[in-house]
This record gives structure tokens, C-alpha cells and sequence, in this order.
């Protein structure tokens, strides 16, 4: 068994500190060539890597096999010629000594890519990689720099930003001041993070596509979604409003609750009208209607009441709202009698409420969703039947029978 131990050096540094062509073939070829190397360019790692060779070949022999060293050397000039050099002289190796595996000794990441060149002609058994150990990190933190700056898309994601850093930072420095100038590039790097971390990007270009796609197909949930955003303006713009009525009231919980109180029903019919949307576009479409849409607009109801109903509570445990007051005409009594609801008392109305909501919209969807399933049953039955008559009828047949049958009898008639 021929073992060819070959040290690659796709680059030709060796040639050109040497003057030497390769291959360079035999022990004491190499020897010397390892003088020589090493008297050019003491601090080249080619000179570990020739010696690294050498005791490769020197342990196969140690195990009583035949073992051939060379070292084959590429071009300077361009990675195709570096390339197809080695090949030619891979051929003139294999031809003169027909090795039977090769051990592939490299010192780098770019002589590695010639490993494809070397398997494709005889086959590896091991790759050698030499790495001097002075230079371990250094030569490591290189290549994976070089990986990255090869990378398009990380390129721009680290390398504009610090580049816009650098080239903002002094004028900010320069007009508001560094603690400022700091602060804002700081705030714009935080919002980049966040941009990225939370793939916005990817959000709005698949929320482009989904409007482009109804725009296109004239879905009713386009124009519910308009109005919907409308309503949303207009309850943030009550809640506002609310909020500036309490005038200078300390603390954020009070603001913040007179804020739901006055904007959650708005945002409700905002939500129950896109769901409303959604769930005319189930219905007008060709498939079933999922249980989920039809549910959604009595779960918006209900959070609605929830909302409403605990904010109103906190309201008026503050003094913010008054008591909710009921005539007795409402309920049909003719009487000036008033029913006074207590905060307590419209909580759990409100509660109550919310429950029974939301267990219709759930006994509601649960029907139709029956019903439909059952439709789903039939449709799969007829298509059952459907496909067993289509194959019955195609076993039935006369003439793919009796294009079986003389098949089966005389296979070789073709022939």
C-alpha cells in the first residue's frame, strides 16, 4: 500500500522564496527544501508545514508503510491557473507513483480549497492542518474576520452602522454637546437593535404583501381595517382627552385608567369591526369557517365589558365618575324612583356580562362550526365515492385488460 503524503501550497510561496518548480518529490527533496525555506523566510509557516510533512511520512514508515512525500505548489498569478497547476501536477504524481490514499498537510484556510482538487483523483484519508502555536489566536481571529467581511448581509448590518457612528458623533459632538450627542446615537443604535431583534423588517414586508394581495383579490376586510384604524384614532384621541380633563393629578395609574375608561369603547368597535371584516371574508370564501373568527367578536366584546367594567370601578372608588343611576321608567315602572348602582354592583354587572358574552359566542361558534364540519363529512364521502367509481371503472375497462392480459402473455413480443 502507497501512501502519498502531500503538502499543498496553492499560492507558491515556495517557489518564490526558493526558485524551485514544483513537485518537489522524495524525503531529501523535502529535507532540503526545508533549508532552504527556512534560510529565505525564517518566519514563514511553510517551513512547519514542510516539517510537519516529513513526520507524517516518517510515522507511516514507522508502520512498515510505503510512503511517498512531495510538495506541490499552485500560481501567484490567478486562482484558476493556481489551481489547475496543482492538478496537473496531482495527474503526474498519481501516474509516476500510483498511490493508493494521501494524507493532505496545509497550513492555511486557502490552501485547504484545494482538498476537492486532491479527492477527486485518489482518495483522503487525513487532513493535516499546521497552525504555529505562537500565532494560534491571531491566525484564528484573521480567518473568522475574513469569513465576515466576506458576508454581504453582515457586512451591512455592523460595519454601516459603526460607519455612520463615527461620521455623526463628532458633528452632534460638535453643535449640541458629547453627553447629547451620546444620548441620541445611543438611542438610535437601541431602536436598530430592537429593529432587527424583533424582525420588523420581515413584519412589514409580510404586512405589505398580505394588503397588496387583498387589495388585489377585493376582500371586505380591506375597507373594515380602514374603518377599524379610524376608530382606534378616535378612541386614543377620547382617551386623551379624558385624561386632560383630571388636569394635574399625580402618579400614572389614575390617568391611565381614566384613559382605558373613555377609549375602550372605541377600541372595541374598532376590533369588533376588523373581526367582523375577517369573518365576511370566511364566510364569502369557497372554504369552511374557522371557529376561531367565529368566536373573535364575542371575546372582543366581552374583554371590552371587562375592561370597562374595572376601570369604571377604580373611577368611581377615586371620585372621578359618578354612581351609575337608572330611572324606574327604564325597566317600565312609571315612577320618579332612581336605582343607584354602586361601584361594586357595576363591577360585577359588567363581570356577568362579559361571561354570558362570551359563553353565546362560544355555544354559537360551536354550532356552525358543527354544521359546517358535517358539510366537510359529505364532501369527503362524495369525493370517496367518487374515487372508488373512478377506479372501478378503470379496472373495468376492456382495453386496459386486455392490454394487461397480452402483456402478461407474451412479455416478449416487443422484443
Amino acid at each position: 500500500m502507497t501512501t502519498l503524503v502531500v503538502c499543498l501550497d496553492r499560492t507558491d510561496d515556495v517557489g518564490r522564496k526558493t526558485g524551485l518548480h514544483s513537485p518537489v518529490v522524495g524525503w531529501e527533496a523535502v529535507r532540503a527544501l526545508v533549508t532552504d525555506v527556512g534560510l529565505a523566510d525564517p518566519e514563514d509557516s511553510s517551513v512547519n508545514t514542510l516539517l510537519e510533512s516529513l513526520r507524517v511520512a516518517q510515522d507511516l514508515r514507522d508502520e512498515n508503510e510505503e510512503v511517498v512525500v512531495a510538495v506541490v505548489s499552485g500560481d501567484h498569478e490567478s486562482m484558476v491557473s493556481a489551481d489547475r497547476a496543482v492538478a496537473a501536477q496531482l495527474d503526474d504524481l498519481i501516474a509516476d507513483y500510483d498511490p493508493d490514499s494521501a494524507v493532505v498537510v496545509t497550513d492555511s484556510a486557502e490552501d485547504e480549497r484545494l482538498i476537492p482538487i486532491v479527492e477527486s483523483r485518489v482518495r483522503v484519508d487525513s487532513v493535516d492542518r499546521v497552525v504555529v502555536r505562537q500565532a494560534r489566536d491571531i491566525e484564528s481571529t484573521y480567518y473568522l474576520l475574513k469569513q465576515f467581511l466576506a458576508d454581504e448581509e453582515l457586512r451591512q448590518t455592523v460595519l454601516v452602522p459603526i460607519g455612520l457612528t463615527m461620521l455623526v458623533f463628532p458633528l452632534l459632538a460638535t453643535t449640541v454637546g458629547p453627553a447629547k450627542g451620546a444620548a441620541a446615537i445611543t438611542t438610535v443604535i437601541g431602536l436598530f437593535l430592537l429593529y432587527k431583534g424583533f424582525n420588523i423588517d420581515e413584519l412589514l414586508t409580510r404586512f405589505a404583501h398580505q394588503t397588496r394581495e387583498s387589495l388585489y383579490s377585493g376582500q371586505v376586510s380591506v375597507v373594515t381595517y380602514v374603518v377599524a384604524a379610524g376608530l382606534t384614532f378616535v378612541g386614543l384621541f377620547a382617551g386623551a382627552l379624558g385624561v386632560s380633563s383630571l388636569g394635574d393629578t399625580p402618579g400614572v395609574v389614575l390617568p391611565a385608567t381614566r384613559f382605558a375608561f373613555d377609549s375602550i369603547p372605541w377600541l372595541a368597535m374598532a376590533a369588533l369591526t376588523a373581526s367582523a371584516g375577517r369573518l365576511l371574508d370566511e364566510v364569502i370564501g369557497d372554504e369552511p369557517v374557522r371557529r376561531s373568527f367565529l368566536n373573535l367578536p364575542f371575546i372582543v366584546v366581552a374583554v371590552g365589558l371587562v375592561i370597562r367594567g374595572f376601570s369604571a370601578y377604580f373611577l368611581e372608588q377615586q371620585g372621578v365618575i359618578e354612581p351609575f343611576v337608572v330611572s324606574a321608567y327604564e325597566f317600565g315602572v312609571f315612577s320618579n324612583e332612581r336605582f343607584v348602582m354602586v361601584a361594586g354592583e357595576r363591577l360585577a354587572l359588567f363581570v356577568v356580562s362579559a361571561l354570558v358574552v362570551s359563553l353565546v359566542g362560544a355555544q354559537v361558534a360551536s354550532s356552525l362550526s358543527e354544521s359546517h364540519g358535517g358539510d366537510r363529512t359529505d364532501g369527503g364521502a362524495d369525493a370517496t365515492t367518487d374515487a372508488g367509481t373512478s377506479a372501478r371503472s378503470d379496472r373495468s375497462d376492456p382495453e386496459l385488460t386486455d392490454g394487461g392480459a397480452n402483456t402478461a402473455a407474451d412479455p416478449d413480443r416487443d422484443r
